[in-house]
């Protein structure tokens, strides 16, 4: 070790949680020990791991018993840096804030209270004068915080658009390349380990939801919360969907979507169809990334494992280099940048395309009817594509109209959507998914 780094008092670091990602960060932190007091400027000493349950075995994490405290209360008043890796709204909450306002910057991976309550554990950071760091809350290994909030501070960052869910990622892929079914595709993701015994945070979108809030608040400047995204998941997303986007080409994938309009900020996540040859189709099993357009920059992208303990870890461990160095400095990382304010959009307000498919009358007229119906509310079709269906019996004809429209608000391609139900040529809406990408 440097002689220099030997004469720094060691900074205490405090870990909330030993399940699979704080497991993970205390064991290589133990095993790199040398190397993180070099990269620091000071060693790294980890004084206490917070846990439920002290008597549960933790051998296989080469980490002296004596740590392990169920006093959290306490730990988090006796370190430098608090590393929470607990999840969940409490007691993370009460615990950074104590770490606060004891002195300890904070390293964090939760990203459900960042959606939450992120502005207030800001306030409390700035009050006392510490960091907030939080790149593992997004996308696990990939560096795609940072860069938003530094490496692009000197530009404007138009768009975000990216896979920030795994287990939804997997689900849509194997469906996509093997056929199968929504609830099976799911028991594989489960019996990998991709899934939870209760999916429900990630395949009902709110996961994904909690992670685009924290994706948008850096990207526009802007507070936006979990409660202001729009939010979709992918139970219903039937084989016939994701038959339909091959037919055009296309996969079906759950998006996180943010945009900064003239109007404002648009925020949702949703499954959709994006083209084979955008690149975040190629995106697969359980892989996230994320698609970055600025003003000067232009298309980034950002791609790599988006959870699991080694790839969330590495994250942890970045933040807590970063954190460590400025404690030695004696500096400060950035803080909340919500300058701009920006008005949050309603889904309504939210620009992008529909595909439709129509179960509708084979005779005459049925297509202007259903023309008027998408020009009365001011909707431009792009394509239209006709399948004819045999009835069965009396050997009689339907057909099947598969529309996919220009950009428009959301809010009129639903209200088109909703008038096409009432068309007595039109049967059935067979299904409705919006199209993103070019």
């Amino acid at each position: 070790m440097d002689s220099a780094v030997s004469t720094q008092r060691p900074l205490r670091v405090a870990l909330l949680g030993a399940g699979v990602v704080g497991g993970a960060v205390a064991r290589l932190l133990t095993e790199h020990a040398s190397d993180m007091a070099a990269r620091v400027g000071a060693p790294l000493e980890i004084v206490g791991i917070a846990v439920r349950r002290a008597g549960r075995d933790r051998s296989d994490l080469g980490i002296d018993p004596s740590l392990f405290t169920t006093d959290a209360d306490d730990l988090v008043t006796r370190a430098d840096v608090v590393v929470e890796v607990i999840g969940g709204i409490e007691p993370a909450r009460s615990l950074i804030l104590s770490a606060m306002k004891h002195g300890a910057s904070v390293v964090t991976a939760n990203k459900a209270l960042l959606a939450e309550d992120g502005p207030a554990l800001y306030a409390a950071a700035a009050e006392h004068g510490v960091d907030l760091y939080y790149e593992a809350a997004v996308a696990g290994a990939i560096p795609l915080l940072r860069p938003l909030r530094e490496s692009l501070a000197g530009d404007d960052v138009t768009k975000v658009l990216g896979i920030v869910n795994g287990t939804t990622n997997y689900v849509l892929d194997k469906m996509d390349t093997t056929g199968a079914g929504f609830a099976d595709a799911v028991e594989q993701a489960q019996a990998l380990g991709y899934a939870e015994a209760d999916p429900t945070a990630d395949v009902e979108g709110f996961d994904a939801a909690a992670k685009a809030a924290i994706l948008a608040s850096l990207a526009f400047h802007t507070r936006v919360s979990g409660a202001d995204v729009y939010r979709e998941g992918i139970t219903e997303v039937t084989a016939s969907d994701v038959a339909a986007a091959r037919e055009m080409d296309s996969v079906v994938k759950l998006l996180a979507i943010c945009e900064r309009t003239e109007a404002g900020v648009s925020v949702r996540v949703h499954p959709a169809m994006i083209p084979r040859s955008h690149p975040l189709a190629g995106v697969r099993e359980a892989f996230n990334a994320v698609f970055v357009e600025a003003d000067a920059a232009g298309q980034l992208m950002f791609y790599g494992r988006g959870a699991g303990g080694d790839p969330t870890a590495s994250a942890v461990l970045g933040d807590l280099v970063a954190v460590a160095r400025h404690r030695v400095g004696g500096g400060l990382g950035p803080g909340e940048s919500s300058y701009a304010d920006l008005p949050v959009l309603t889904m309504g307000d939210a620009l992008t395309r529909y595909h439709i498919s129509l179960d509708v009358e084979d005779r005459s007229g049925v297509l202007a009817q259903v023309a008027a119906a998408f020009a009365d509310h001011d909707v431009s079709i792009e394509t239209v594509r006709q399948q004819l269906v045999r009835e069965e019996g009396d050997g009689g004809h339907r057909a099947n109209l598969i529309i996919v429209t220009h950009t428009a608000t959301d809010a009129a391609l639903s209200s088109t959507v909703e008038r096409l139900r009432t068309l007595d040529v039109v049967r059935g809406v067979n299904s409705v998914m919006r199209v993103e990408g070019s």
